[in-house]
């Protein structure tokens, strides 16, 4: 049987980011010193939620994917959003917790920041936060969960 390579992954630590975190989007400047590799698109499959500022992730395996990007950062990049999202650890009184998740297609793992639930806020429909923004901008808004 022939040796199939692996693909070497990126260094640093993968974080799925899918809100302002992303490229181009306000807080990406947090992370950014702390990139250990460029940036690559992915998505996760969940619901996406809108708090006005910024969304919040609620993870879902039956939900349709969140657009998003997977950033490899060193662990100082892993402290700044942290920070960022008020995550203190595990059982601490988090704004958001981290957890390990999966790309959609099943090719990578590595954390991201997610809310146990809704919190009451509209869903995002499309799970994009980019798509939902530019939306805004035209006059469209997210419509409250069924």
């Amino acid at each position: 049987m022939p040796h199939i390579p692996r693909k070497t992954p990126p260094p640093g630590i993968p974080v799925f980011v899918y809100g302002t975190l992303l490229p181009g989007e306000c807080n990406h400047r947090i992370v950014a010193p702390h990139l250990a590799a460029a940036p690559s698109p992915g998505a996760v499959r969940g619901r996406l939620y809108d708090a006005g500022e910024y969304p919040g992730l609620v993870p879902d395996d039956s939900a349709t994917p969140v657009e998003g990007a997977w950033l490899y950062v060193r662990r100082a990049g892993l402290a700044a959003m942290d920070e960022l999202e008020d995550y203190y650890g595990p059982g601490g009184d988090n704004d958001y917790e981290r957890i390990r998740i999966r790309d959609a297609d099943g090719a990578r793992e590595g954390w991201t920041y997610v809310w146990l639930d809704g919190r009451g806020y509209p869903l995002i429909a499309g799970g994009s936060w980019r798509k939902h923004r530019a939306g805004i901008a035209a006059g469209q808004r997210a419509q409250p969960e069924p």
